[in-house]
């Protein structure tokens, strides 16, 4: 049956189904209205009113025959009017549950959805993707299947949050998912667990070697670099594996294993590693050391050492080399080698680094207070240089110490430069701007770029000691030593050699030309109160009996500077 046959039957019904009010005042306007008219025909044809001129005109008057059936019209009429009445409120009200049935159900999905899945990215959350690892991992054990759990985590993403912002940090998120996306197979489960941290299920894996080939696949996808803001962005990706049953049968086993492996590929710069049970003896501790050295840096535990750094030309202590030094209350003394890692790793490197500059700053200027006219040099993390607002975080240092800039130099690596080399000009132009003095640490064991150096407002080269310490033995180390202070020379660059462990290394030295010498032969690394007993006891009025004074007692190499020993 159509449309129009289903309505008048349910028109019909509702006619049969009781009398209408409105078909009853239909009716009862009617009979009033034939009474009138009949009274008013039966007085203009007899002159008068009675029962039997009423009845006679009703007889007699055509007229009124039609006027009669008014009521059964007026009836009719009443009835339909309320049917479609009831219908159409009929048809509204169910309308109008469907369509709050079909709000409610998409609030119901919506929820469930949210509930489920990042609001970021739209990829599973955490409570999906666990969920998920449990399905896979009984399907698995009912099989006798393997599966692999990835846990992947961003290097260095704090610092493009903060250089950057979070809306363009977030929009960084938003492009890896895509490109992870389209790595991962149709049975595979790509979640983002927060932060810059993504898991990945494969459920289905013939060896554990396989992994490895999808690993692979998303370290091919993240070469491209990324443009944000003008910007290409090259990221990397620390992940950390865990294979069912090998390393663990459960949910909860398997996620902090992978997240083991992860902190490990992270720690050793390796990009993938698979756990082993040899990786967790170390984690513990690693973990615990991250708060340990926050509270360190806010309480003031940390120590700054300083290193003197020889001036052969004018044969004086002119400026010294400003080391962090970290005395656990239970792990003893922490080579830096141990904690600066693990700051950059965390992004507490931001608040090690301004720690470090103030106390630095602060030291300069009561070394000056005394008549001793140090300059003081201090290294940069690598983040340093991606940090727009650094340079403007300094002068307003300077201006609270009131230390005059050309007392303060910057020590910075070849990869921190070429790892975004137009933002680390602009930086480093503005430093030297304002006075500050530039030095390029550890140079030849870096990206060496001629092409930069020559373009960079930097004012001198420090030769890493790796090549100076065997510069006597080995003739390829003085070769290179030889070199890189004919090339600074030309440059119009002071060259800073360090490592300077003997006699016989400072006066080969000095013989090719070597502007400043800093090394164990003249001192380790001092608190301030030992340098200052150190440097008072300095009366040797020559830089060659400097350069001919014994000092076996300080032989030894031992960890000193941020990045390594000095």
């Amino acid at each position: 049956m159509d449309r129009v046959g289903q309505s008048l039957k349910k028109n019909v019904d509702i006619m049969k189904s009781r009398v209408t009010k409105y078909a009853i005042y239909g009716v009862l306007i009617a009979i009033l209205a034939i009474i009138v008219a009949t009274l008013l025909s039966s007085f203009f044809q007899f002159g008068k009113l009675s029962l039997d001129n009423f009845l006679e005109a009703q007889k007699s008057n055509t007229t009124l025959w039609v006027l009669d059936a008014m009521p059964f019209i007026f009836a009719f009429w009443g009835q339909y009017v309320s049917s479609i009445m009831a219908y159409e409120a009929g048809s509204l009200v169910i309308d109008q549950t469907q369509e709050l049935r079909s709000q409610t159900a998409a609030l119901q999905y919506q929820a469930a959805h949210d509930a489920t899945h990042d609001a970021l990215t739209d990829l599973p959350n955490r409570v999906l993707l666990r969920d998920r690892l449990l399905q896979a991992i009984n399907t698995a054990q009912r099989d006798n299947k393997k599966l692999a759990f990835l846990l992947l985590d961003l290097d260095h993403f704090k610092e493009i949050n903060d250089t950057l912002g979070h809306y363009n940090g977030d929009r960084l998120l938003k492009h890896l998912a895509l490109r992870l996306q389209n790595v991962m197979r149709a049975s595979d489960t790509l979640a983002r667990l927060g932060g810059d941290e993504f898991g990945i299920l494969l459920p289905i894996i013939k060896e554990s070697d396989d992994v490895q080939i999808v690993a692979g696949k998303i370290q091919k996808s993240l070469r491209s670099p990324f443009v944000l803001e003008g910007l290409k962005l090259e990221v990397q990706a620390s992940m950390g594996i865990a294979i069912y049953p090998e390393h663990g049968k459960d949910v909860d086993t398997l996620m902090q294993r992978a997240d083991v492996a992860m902190y490990v590929a992270k720690q050793d710069n390796q990009q993938v590693t698979v756990y082993s049970t040899e990786l967790d003896k170390h984690t513990p501790q690693k973990l615990t050391l991250v708060g340990e050295l926050r509270q360190a840096i806010e309480n003031e535990e940390l120590r700054l050492h300083y290193q003197p750094k020889i001036d052969l030309r004018s044969d004086s202590i002119k400026s010294v080399e400003a080391l962090v030094r970290w005395q656990h209350p239970q792990h003893g003394f922490m080579p830096p080698d141990e904690f600066i890692p693990l700051a950059e790793r965390t992004g507490l490197i931001k608040q090690l680094s301004t720690w470090v500059i103030k106390h630095a700053f602060g030291q300069a200027v009561a070394w000056h207070k005394k008549g001793m006219k140090l300059s003081v040099a201090i290294n940069l993390s690598p983040s340093t240089l991606l940090d727009t607002d650094f340079p403007d975080a300094i002068t307003g240092m300077l201006a609270m110490y009131n230390l005059p800039p050309h007392y303060i130099t910057f020590e910075i690596t070849e990869g921190s430069i070429i790892k975004d080399p137009e933002r680390a000009m602009e930086i480093l132009v503005r430093l030297s701007e304002m006075g500050i003095h530039l030095s390029i640490d550890d140079f030849g064991t870096g990206y060496s770029s001629l092409a930069y150096l020559k373009k960079l407002p930097v004012n001198e080269l420090k030769i890493d000691k790796s090549f100076v310490m065997d510069m006597l033995e080995n003739e390829n180390d003085a070769v290179i030593v030889r070199s890189t202070i004919d090339l600074a020379h030309n440059l119009g660059l002071q060259v800073v050699a360090e490592g300077v462990e003997n006699k016989e290394t400072a006066a080969h030295l000095k013989s090719l030309g070597c502007d400043i010498l800093q090394g164990y032969h003249f001192s380790k690394p001092l608190s301030s109160e030992d340098f200052d007993a150190w440097f008072g006891s300095q009366k040797i009025p020559e830089a060659k009996n400097r350069i001919s004074r014994q000092s076996s007692h300080h032989q030894t190499v031992h960890q000193g500077l941020s990045y390594g020993h000095k």
